[in-house]
């Protein structure tokens, strides 16, 4: 991926005449560290791309001077909410965000490292075209570029925020198994990231749709969309986002927990921000890990916690589809302080409806037998404090989104000094 993703550079640079630092966050031991610094090294130079390698030690450095410089409160949490020794994917992402402000970056594009590019006439098809092209441009600009608008007029006049689309191949979460065991057992499990009071027709066409991208046909030719991009048609391997989303919100960094960082999918669609849904999906893979024993009870135990979170999240963007613009101030920005308001109100809500969740879990995974069953076995004592840290990441998923601004300034001040080319 570090080779497919330099190659992607190089085509931004070619055909936008854009500055591009590639920046590879690396949380490996030291021996697969070194293997990929020999993979960087052998990327073609090209003066316009610069390269950051970083392993969590230099990560670290910035992230300590980065908090003292901004004098948020709470410092040796925030650092812990920025690299936590746990998995994070909102956290990861959030790096990058702040190393972007570091740099004076336009725009964050994030690829994944368990992803590929789809390929055509044997070259691969690259997603930053179609987000280079709109990012950060009038709507109304970008409306005579693509194969289709679906924007009310109203808000043609506000920036293209964000830019993406989705994945073919294996689900972005790896159940997969759990579907051929049992399809019922499946849906049953997947619809409980809906809210609790939607009907079980409309929970069976979500749990139809979860994880499942955009199928498994291949790219053709480019199709281009400008709307108000729905959340379920992009994935978070496949995005870029223009600066004045990120610079304003932080993503979730609740740890062990699949779909922390897909806030800002949902962020931008509520606040009635424009975007651009484009078909050149990346292929999904999932990492043998994954299938061992020990890594199938932490994917599961992340996958828990996703469920979990619904509870909050749900009830999160429901006020802000309703909000909608009035999410943005004067200047069509991000209105961060009314986003910490929701989620601290959020924080507030009965759990009942999570008892009930860990409850169908436990039911469906002892049907499912197996390490299903013995995962089951194991979450049993640990249900009241996966409640209790179900409720924490939002509080601190708050407080970062309360530090974000002066941290996103420190950034600026700070630089990231020592390229890796």
């Amino acid at each position: 991926m570090i080779s497919a993703i330099g190659a992607e550079a190089a085509h931004a640079v070619r055909h936008f005449g854009v500055e591009v630092h590639l920046l590879i966050l690396d949380s490996c031991d030291e021996r697969t560290f070194a293997e990929h610094a020999r993979t960087v090294a052998a990327l073609a130079p090209h003066p316009r791309i610069t390269v950051h390698h970083l392993d969590e030690t230099r990560q670290r450095d910035f992230l300590r001077t980065v908090i003292d410089r901004a004098r948020v409160p709470k410092p040796d949490l925030m650092l812990d909410l920025m690299l936590p020794p746990e998995v994070s994917y909102g956290a990861c992402t959030n790096r990058a965000f702040l190393i972007a402000a570091a740099l004076g970056c336009r725009s964050v594009h994030r690829r994944d490292s368990d992803s590929r590019y789809q390929t055509k006439d044997g070259a691969p098809v690259f997603p930053v075209h179609p987000e280079l092209t709109a990012l950060g441009r009038r709507a109304v600009e970008v409306s005579a570029e693509v194969s289709e608008t679906d924007l009310d007029p109203a808000y043609r006049e506000r920036p293209v925020s964000m830019a993406g689309g989705s994945f073919i191949g294996e689900l972005s979460v790896d159940i997969a198994e759990m579907r051929r065991l049992d399809p019922r057992v499946y849906d049953n499990v997947v619809s409980l990231w809906a809210p609790g009071h939607w009907t079980a027709e409309r929970k069976r066409a979500l749990a139809a749709e979860s994880f499942t991208g955009a199928g498994t046909a291949p790219y053709s030719e480019d199709r281009t969309k400008l709307a108000l991009v729905d959340p379920m048609r992009v994935d978070m391997c496949n995005i870029g986002f223009a600066h004045r989303v990120y610079e304003r919100m932080p993503l979730p960094p609740a740890r062990n927990t699949i779909g922390s960082d897909y806030f800002h999918i949902h962020l931008v669609h509520d606040a009635t921000l424009p975007g651009v849904l484009h078909n050149r999906h990346i292929e999904n893979f999932h990492t043998p890990e994954r299938r061992t024993d020990t890594g199938f009870a932490a994917y599961q135990t992340r996958f828990v916690k996703f469920l979990l979170s619904m509870l909050y999240f749900n009830f999160v963007y429901d006020r802000m589809a309703a909000a909608g613009a009035a999410l943005l101030d004067h200047r069509q920005e991000i209105r961060a302080d009314a986003v910490a308001a929701l989620l601290r109100e959020s924080t507030g809500l009965d759990r009942t409806e999570n008892e009930g969740r860990l409850d169908q879990v436990d039911r469906a995974y002892r049907l499912l037998g197996g390490r299903y069953a013995e995962f089951a076995e194991a979450l049993v004592p640990r249900r009241a404090r996966l409640l209790d840290e179900a409720r924490q990441d939002i509080e601190d998923f708050a407080l970062l989104t309360e530090s974000w601004a002066p941290l996103v300034g420190a950034s600026r001040d700070t630089g990231l000094p020592g390229a890796t080319r």
